[in-house]
This record gives structure tokens, C-alpha cells and sequence, in this order.
């Protein structure tokens, strides 16, 4: 193992039981990755924790389009080509680029392999105090402090989610619409390509989120951060996996709660705090009302997707998406 990645975490068709807790860039990550409740066919999520150096690293998630012949092998490689490329990082002063040549990587190996396979994939890159997203497709990645403010959320790459982002559904119609499996933008395509986030300041009482669609198809934005937004990191995920498998067993019911089985990835992170700093003592102080949206500065705009001809998760042009005169009036 190279000198610079201290320690490399992958986990592809995991069956966990509960939140594993690691060690990575000065904090401390929980997470937890297993198939879809009555699923007899693999986990097709991923996830990886690649401690880089004491103060660098990277959390991945991706997710194996589902319906594809090769889901868990398309999301396997995405994780496996960027631990190849961590453990060739000559020092962690450019992560950056080591991130982007991953991906890009991971594109190229996945789209050899044929098989129409595809994953969608989203990482995060913490370096010190500053941390910085990338995703492709619509594995969500955010940020939010302890009160509950959402400080960055990312846009999914899809129909639907450029929808919410432009105001014209908001998140509760979108957890219900039919539409909603369709991805616009997946490791393994031809036309892929990589958002890349803001450099955001994280502090110690921050909590940062990726996970697949399993969490957020079944949970809204709000439920999530009321969550994890403080208290013990594992106990907060295993709550997530707790209520996100009770709704997938639930059944799609009137529609007046999300559920959609799906195979479940969560990657939490917080730093940690600082030895000898002693916390403040503070009045008990209620959550700040929670949004679920908020500006994302440097995001993309995607168009002109070709569509793919499968099931499960499908790749899809915006046009394919056009709400109706009632969803447009809501």
C-alpha cells in the first residue's frame, strides 16, 4: 500500500448488519450498506472510506443502476478505480485531480464492459476543515449543521430533480411521481459528466451525508437532517436505516408516505473535535426550521442525455420529463 493512503475501506454487496465506524481525515465516518428488504439478487451499492493521510481523505457512494445486467459490477468498479488511483497519489496535495481521473477512469472501464452497465457515483473530498463534492447522477450529498440548517445540498441528475431544483414540483411531489427512477447522467455512459461542488467549510458540530437512493427516496430532506444533525453519528445512522426499511416494507400504500425498496448506502462523517477543547455550555436551544432545498453555486446544467433502453434506474432526456398542467400549477 502506498505511503499516502493510510487506510482503504471498500465494501461492495455488503450485507452489514449496522453502521461501521472509521477513522478518516481527522473524524470519524459511520456507514452502513446493505441489499433491499426481500431482494434474493445482490447488494448493487458500494461505498468506500479512503483515509489519505491524518488529515486528507474521501468517502465514496455508488449506486448500480438498478434493472442493468451488471448494476453491482458497474458500481464495484467505480470504487475499486478510485482506490487504484488514491494508492498511486504521490502526496495529497492535488486529491482533486486525483478524484476527477477516477471518475473519469471508472467511466471508461465501466463502458468496456458493456452489458449496459452503469452506476451512479458520489464522493466526497475532506481535506482538513474544507471539504468538496462531486457526484454523477442522483446519489445525494449534503451538508448541515447542528441546529438543523441545511448549508449544501446537491442536485440530482435527473428529470425530476432539475424539476424541484426550478420550483416546479416541490420535494414531496417528487418522493411520489412516476418519473422519479429516471437518471439523466451515470458512470458508464458516453455522454457522462462530473458536477463538481463548491469548496465548503465543515466545522466540528457539521455533519456530512452521502448515500444512495435508497435513503432518499424513502425519506424526505427534512426527516434526514432532524436526524443526523447531532448526537452519537452511528445512532443516527442506524435510525436512518431503521425508518427507511420501515417504509420500504410498508408498501407503496396511498402514497401519502414514500416507499420505494430499494438497496440502502449511507455514508456519514463528522471531525472531531479538537483534544482539550472543552464544549461550551449552552442553553438548550429548539432546531432551526429545516429546508430542504438551498442554492447550489457551480452546479451544471445538463441537456441532451441519449436514452437508454432499460428498466429499473433509466437513462433518459429532459425531455421525457414534462409535467402535467396540474403538477406545473402546483
Amino acid at each position: 500500500m502506498s505511503k499516502q493512503v493510510l487506510a482503504s475501506h471498500e465494501f461492495c454487496e455488503s450485507e452489514l448488519e449496522s453502521p461501521q465506524v472509521l477513522s478518516v481525515a481527522g473524524g470519524h465516518a459511520a456507514l452502513f450498506s446493505r441489499r433491499c428488504p426481500g431482494k434474493s439478487s445482490v447488494n448493487e451499492d458500494a461505498a468506500a472510506v479512503f483515509a489519505v493521510s491524518d488529515s486528507t481523505g474521501v468517502l465514496v457512494v455508488a449506486d448500480g443502476a438498478g434493472g442493468m445486467q451488471s448494476g453491482n459490477a458497474a458500481s464495484s468498479q467505480a470504487v475499486k478505480s478510485m482506490a487504484e488511483r488514491l494508492l498511486n497519489l504521490p502526496d495529497s496535495s492535488n486529491l482533486r485531480a486525483a478524484v476527477l481521473d477516477a471518475i473519469e477512469s471508472a467511466n471508461d472501464r465501466i463502458c468496456a464492459m458493456g452489458a449496459n452497465a452503469a452506476t451512479t457515483f458520489a464522493a466526497l473530498e475532506i481535506q482538513s476543515d474544507t471539504v468538496r463534492p462531486y457526484h454523477v447522477g442522483d446519489s445525494m450529498i449534503l451538508l448541515c449543521g447542528q441546529r438543523g440548517r441545511l448549508r449544501w445540498q446537491s442536485i440530482a441528475h435527473s428529470p425530476v430533480g432539475y424539476a424541484v431544483e426550478a420550483g416546479v414540483i416541490d420535494e414531496a411531489d417528487a418522493m411520489s411521481h412516476p418519473d422519479r427512477h429516471y437518471v439523466s447522467n451515470l458512470v458508464g455512459c458516453p455522454e457522462m459528466r462530473i458536477e463538481m461542488g463548491p469548496q465548503l467549510k465543515m466545522s466540528v458540530r457539521d455533519t456530512l451525508l452521502i448515500c444512495s437512493d435508497g435513503l432518499s427516496d424513502n425519506l424526505s430532506t427534512d426527516e434526514i437532517v432532524s436526524i443526523i444533525r447531532c448526537g452519537d453519528l452511528a445512532m443516527s445512522v442506524q435510525q436512518l436505516v431503521d425508518l427507511a426499511t420501515q417504509r420500504m416494507k410498508q408498501g407503496i400504500g396511498d402514497g401519502s408516505i414514500p416507499s420505494k425498496p430499494d438497496d440502502l448506502t449511507i455514508v456519514a462523517f463528522r471531525r472531531a473535535q479538537k483534544p482539550g477543547r472543552r464544549a461550551r455550555q449552552k442553553k438548550t436551544v429548539m432546531p432551526d426550521n429545516p429546508v430542504s432545498r438551498v442554492e447550489t453555486p457551480d452546479s451544471e446544467s445538463e441537456s441532451g442525455f441519449e436514452q437508454s433502453q432499460i428498466s429499473g434506474d433509466v437513462v433518459a432526456t429532459p425531455s421525457e420529463f414534462r409535467p402535467s398542467a396540474t403538477e406545473s400549477a402546483e
